[in-house]
């Protein structure tokens, strides 16, 4: 084996030390504790060499009181808690026993924090389950042997309080093997260490009781013997009786919402549309809208008027990622709504002059787009999204569209299934509202095209779409009606509203103003499916 250089401390798979494996610049690792090895990448495969376990248990140790911990010798005698000597070092010797009562395995403790096992520790029971029967009231757990004197000594070594064997990692299995014994108790208390891997392992363990049984304790030090050395051993007392229930993340009390729930509801952001905004209170950070339409019935009209009001009359920042067009036609188009001018079609009675002026206008940083003709990652968006949200603080985005996300994908209803997921997910997570639009399946009957109703089912990954949007929208024109007026007239229709439900069903019509490319709410009332127009409606 060729020489290697020491890299970092692991916790070992053996003996369950947090620090006793070396892992080495080759990739082989020792445990300095009980001699377990992993070859590594530069060594030749060992698959006779076994980790080295002394199977003779300590015998001579005696009974001190651990005076930098602040333990008393009458703990110690209560766990069984020696110091000792092994390998000619002084060392501290934690009793195990298996549910027989006999002495199975020891963890001795050396001086610079690092332990190793004798015995068999496969068969024992948590540190000090031998000292208390089940059943009782209560039963504190921590991550440590001291921890758990430090526990029961200041409760004055009268209530059950035991720890697990190999510290965090090792939790769930080890309370998974004592389960049968600890649900005897009314209330089980968790009170481990306060960093990041014992709020994981408490949290992890938790999940194993019946509802209500498990509390979690919240300890303001490290652990319960920093509080102890500290002489606070009665806000370890304290953290046992106000240990919180444990309630999986995302559960809340009603307690807990009440206030929010009394204040009155607000108004979201608006749309251009007042009569839409009226139907859904605006529009809320956290949520998604979904827009489906058939070729050409003006959801580009619609979303683009819709952008530049939210630049331009509300003053957000907009993300645009319009995946069918190059983001010098949506400029153009964005431009011309701001103007009330058709920049995008040529020889409209529009000047180079009038186009410069709205460009510039427009450009105030507000606008961020995003260069990609035709099919994408969704992957690639959602980490753009998160990138424009913390470094532009961009709150407001459009999506169009939804289907082109999950194109190269082979199975494209489970992509839009994930993708939709993770959208929603992704915007109560950074407090952004998404538009995104649905291409449409071809329905049974009238094309969209040609005035037919827009459903959800149309929507293609509807079942996803609808189970994550908040409200989802259907635009219809009649392409091909024989008024000219009212082959221009867009039917907006609310497909679904999760907020209150009474906006669903409710229908918008929207005129188009050819002069200046804008939309408009229109009271006028032509026929749908569902009520068929007289022929002399008027316009």
């Amino acid at each position: 084996m060729s020489e290697s250089s020491f890299v970092r401390k692991e916790p070992c798979p053996q003996c369950g030390s947090r620090d006793n494996l070396g892992r080495y610049s080759d990739g082989h690792g020792h445990c300095f504790g009980c001699d377990y090895y992993e070859p590594g990448d530069g060594s030749a495969p060992q698959t006779s060499r076994k980790a080295k376990m002394s199977r003779e248990l300590i015998s001579g140790g005696e009974y001190r009181a651990l005076s930098k911990r602040g333990i008393t010798e009458e703990t110690c005698r209560k766990f069984g808690y020696q110091i000792g000597h092994f390998k000619d070092q002084l060392v501290h010797i934690a009793p195990y026993y298996d549910d027989e009562g006999n002495l199975t395995a020891q963890k001795v403790r050396f001086a610079d924090k690092t332990f190793t096992v004798t015995g068999n520790m496969k068969p024992a029971l948590l540190f000090g389950q031998n000292l208390w029967s089940g059943g009782g009231r209560k039963v504190v757990i921590t991550e440590g042997e001291i921890d758990a004197m430090s526990v029961s000594q200041v409760q004055g070594n009268k209530w059950p309080v035991v720890s697990i064997q190999n510290g965090a990692q090792s939790a769930k299995k080890a309370l998974s093997n004592a389960l049968e014994w600890l649900t005897t108790f009314e209330e089980v208390v968790l009170m481990f260490d306060m960093d990041e891997p014992g709020r994981e392992a408490a949290a992890a363990c938790a999940a194993l009781f019946p509802p209500g049984k498990c509390k979690i304790a919240r300890l303001p030090d490290k652990d319960p013997n920093a509080l102890l050395m500290a002489g606070k051993g009665d806000e370890i007392i304290t953290a046992v009786w106000q240990a919180q229930t444990y309630r999986p993340d995302g559960v809340v009390v009603f307690k807990d919402i009440k206030e929010a729930a009394r204040r009155p509801i607000e108004m979201g952001l608006r749309w251009f549309s007042d009569r839409l905004t009226k139907l859904t209170y605006g529009r809320r950070w956290g949520e998604v809208y979904a827009f489906g339409a058939g070729t050409g019935i003006g959801k580009t009209d619609f979303l683009t008027q819709q952008i530049t009001f939210d630049v331009t009359e509300l003053g957000q920042k907009v993300g645009v990622f319009f995946l069918e067009q190059m983001p010098t036609e949506t400029a153009k188009r964005l431009a011309g709504k701001f103007s009330g001018r058709r920049f995008h079609i040529p020889d409209d009675g529009w000047t180079e002059a009038e186009l410069d002026e709205a460009l510039d206008k427009l450009d105030q940083d507000m606008l961020f787009f995003y260069d990609s003709f035709g099919a994408t990652e969704w992957s690639v968006i959602r980490e753009t999204i998160r990138y424009l949200v913390h470094s532009e603080d961009v709150k407001v985005f459009y999506i169009d569209h939804l289907t082109a996300l999950a194109a190269a994908e082979d199975d494209e209803r489970k992509a839009l299934e994930q993708i939709m997921a993770e959208m929603a997910a992704l915007a109560k997570e950074l407090g952004i509202i998404i538009h995104l639009v649905s291409h449409l399946s071809t329905p049974e009957g009238k094309p969209h095209e040609e005035g037919g109703r827009v459903m959800i089912r149309h929507f293609k990954g509807s079942r996803a779409i609808g189970f994550w949007c908040h409200y989802m929208f259907g635009l219809e024109r009649d392409q091909q009606h024989d008024d000219e007026r009212l082959r221009s007239v867009t039917t907006f229709r609310v497909l679904k509203d999760r907020y209150t439900g009474q906006a669903t069903g409710e229908i918008i019509y929207l005129g188009y103003e050819r002069e200046s490319g804008r939309l408009y709410e229109t009271s006028i009332e032509f026929g749908d499916e569902t009520s068929p127009a007289s022929d002399d409606t008027p316009f």
